[in-house]
């Protein structure tokens, strides 16, 4: 029988394979060798008591990973060296020393980019590729590109759909040893990381981390279009969605499509009919929350915000936020398709529906369509006759609350609007800019 084929090795690649914990990411350097991992013949019968790891160099069989590791460092003339913290095996002196400095707190290698640390120089170099923007490992299968090997090898089992790692207690597999390791902390209840400012516990150290942000006030992710400052990562590509108009949501039984997830899960209780949200005092329900707490202020009659520039009062402060636009000018919605740009974001949307000219809003009365749901609700008044906006002063009533509550100006006097030249109030706007042209 022939020897084999003398190899070429990677000694990175040796300790790459040889890892007893991959998923740590961790760099190692050392001599310029090569060795491919598919020549590893990695049998995946690992619950049978046999020699299921073969060396491919000799083709010796090892029913134990480690020995097949340390087999593969003996071929090339190495010497196994072990961390006594980990057990992981190096093949070079120098390498586990630096590896030793991931179990200290020594960070002698830091980015002149950041200031970030690191315990190995390996890492630094690794992390660097983050300001670089280089991401040179490329799936072939989506295009997905990956600064480090080990993320992509990992990525790739999502195309393969291998998954090796089982849970025991509820069958769940995994494709990534790490993973299955987080998931049994929901069998277990294990929750290590605990805010000190509020002692909440949390699975993850990540989640912490993200929590801690709520106590500190700190909102790391700011949209550079139009300045808003998120917690989470998350939620800034969310909010991207409106300034894009990309819609990746979309409803399976209608095919209405929207920006956030939210959203759809919102709009899934029309097909369901679902309104959870039910008002105590006139019975009426609701789909969303948001409507059902504006909507209770209807009975209090109660409006907290009120706009310095022209008296108009809201019940919320962001309400009250959006039409102070209307003084600023400020008209940070731009629509993609045409540049006109809005100072609120629900007049972009309706206006964005123009362009479409989709009136998903149906009266099914007469068919008449509408952009808006609200503009059908008025409509529909048409048929009904109904005026569910009654005045407590007197016996009249409305078909929209906007229209009510300019009614009722005339019992309680109230004129919300003042000339900013001679300080003359007007119960309408119309009037006051009627008025202003005496001054002009």
């Amino acid at each position: 029988m022939n020897d084999p084929e003398p190899c070429r090795i990677k000694q990175e690649d040796i300790e790459q394979q040889i890892d007893l914990k991959e998923e740590n990411k961790e760099v190692e350097t050392g001599e310029k060798h090569q060795v491919k991992t598919e020549d590893l013949s990695w049998s995946s019968s690992l619950k049978n008591d046999i020699l299921c790891f073969t060396c491919f160099h000799c083709g010796k069989g090892f029913s134990c990973e480690r020995n097949l590791e340390i087999e593969i460092i003996f071929h090339f003339g190495g010497k196994p060296y072990a961390c006594d913290e980990c057990e992981k095996i190096f093949t070079i002196n120098g390498n586990l020393i630096e590896h030793i400095k991931s179990h200290t707190a020594e960070k002698p290698h830091k980015c002149d980019q950041c200031g970030k640390s690191f315990a190995q120089k390996g890492n630094l170099s690794v992390h660097k590729k983050i300001h670089t923007g280089e991401k040179p490992y490329a799936c072939d299968q989506c295009g997905k590109c990956f600064i480090q090997k080990v993320p992509f090898n990992d990525h790739m089992k999502i195309h393969t759909g291998e998954k090796l790692h089982t849970c025991d207690q509820c069958g769940k597999s995994f494709s990534q040893k790490r993973n299955l390791s987080e998931h049994m902390k929901v069998h277990t209840g294990e929750r290590p990381f605990t805010c000190d400012q509020c002692g909440k516990r949390f699975t993850h150290k990540g989640n912490l981390n993200e929590h801690i942000k709520i106590h500190t006030g700190e909102k790391p992710y700011a949209c550079d279009q139009c300045g808003k400052c998120f917690i989470h990562k998350t939620n800034l590509n969310e909010h991207m969605t409106i300034h894009t108009g990309e819609k990746p949501h979309i409803c399976a039984q209608c095919g209405k499509s929207y920006a956030q997830k939210g959203g759809l899960r919102e709009h899934m209780k029309i097909h369901s009919g679902q309104k959870p949200h039910t008002c105590d005092q006139c019975g009426k329900s609701f789909i969303k929350s948001g409507v059902y707490k504006v909507h209770l202020l209807t009975h209090s009659r109660e409006r907290l915000y009120s706009c310095d520039q022209c008296g108009k009062k809201f019940f919320r402060a962001d309400f009250l936020k959006d039409h102070m636009k209307v003084h600023t000018k400020e008209k940070p919605y731009v629509c993609s398709l045409c540049g006109k740009s809005f100072s609120q974001m629900s007049t972009l949307k309706l206006h964005q529906k123009r362009h479409s000219g989709v009136k998903d809003h149906v009266c099914s009365e007469c068919g008449k369509a509408f952009f808006t749901d609200g503009a059908l609700k008025v409509h529909r008044t048409v048929h009904t006759r109904e005026t569910p906006y009654k005045c407590s002063h007197c016996d009249k009533s409305f078909k929209r609350s906007e229209y009510l509550r300019i009614h009722e100006r005339i019992h309680t006097g109230e004129k919300p609007y003042h000339c900013p030249s001679c300080g003359k109030s007007f119960t309408h706007f119309s009037s006051l800019t009627a008025h202003k042209k005496i001054h002009v």
